[in-house]
């Protein structure tokens, strides 16, 4: 699963398909432009697109080129997640949605490793944060999550931790196999399940206790 030809999606706005056509002529060029303002000039020639159109649709130049194609990894890997029977344990569930996610980007191993060194940037840094935010929240809701509550955010900021790491270790793994980045992930996704075990142990036995406040609060103004 890729995103190798994001125009033949179906269903698109006019602006996303534009920024599609854009994307599949700019992929090309990224090995020796990198993802630079002239990658957008060429992409725009390539695609038959004029200066005002590139502006219109990609406001924040390359990085608006980069949120639109991450979020079609999202969305590719969205489909693929939950198609088919979703395994039964929730660490099974999460290891097969990463994979699928890593895999939305095979066969543009070194843009992908471009984009991301792009979003290390100052002008990036925020946008790179919030796009893996975004993908531990697709993951989580893909796999169905449904918490509403403080685990919502927990869940999320451990997964994105997650995911960070093992997309690192994806792009620079030569082996297309990618057995190290597979091992990392099951290590990762182990430590996480021991956390959650703890967590949830702790949150039992702090539930137990007496709740000191109201103790305090009927001993200064008695019961009523």
């Amino acid at each position: 699963m890729s995103t190798s030809n994001a125009s033949d999606r179906p269903n698109r706005s006019h602006a996303d398909a534009a920024r599609a056509r854009l994307l599949d002529a700019a992929l090309p060029h990224i090995p020796f432009e990198g993802w630079s303002g002239s990658l957008l000039r060429i992409a725009a020639r390539d695609a038959g697109m004029s200066d005002d159109e590139v502006a219109l649709y990609c406001p924040d130049g390359v990085i608006s080129l980069i949120v639109f194609w991450w979020r079609e990894m999202d969305d590719a890997a969205q489909e693929a997640i939950t198609a088919g029977e979703s395994p039964a344990k929730i660490r099974e569930r999460i290891r097969r949605a990463v994979v699928l996610r890593l895999e939305a980007g095979k066969g543009h191993e070194d843009a992908l490793s471009r984009a991301r060194a792009r979003l290390l940037l100052p002008d990036g840094i925020a946008t790179g944060a919030q796009l893996a935010w975004n993908t531990s929240d697709m993951i989580w809701r893909a796999i169905g999550d449904t918490s509403t509550d403080a685990n919502w955010y927990s869940k999320r900021a451990i997964l994105t931790g997650v995911w960070t790491s093992s997309l690192a270790i994806w792009l620079s793994e030569s082996d297309p196999a990618k057995p190290d980045t597979l091992a990392f992930l099951d290590r990762r996704i182990a430590n996480v399940m021991e956390f959650e075990k703890v967590k949830a142990k702790v949150n039992k036995q702090l539930a137990s206790l007496p709740d000191f406040a109201a103790m305090a609060a009927k001993m200064r103004y008695g019961t009523r």
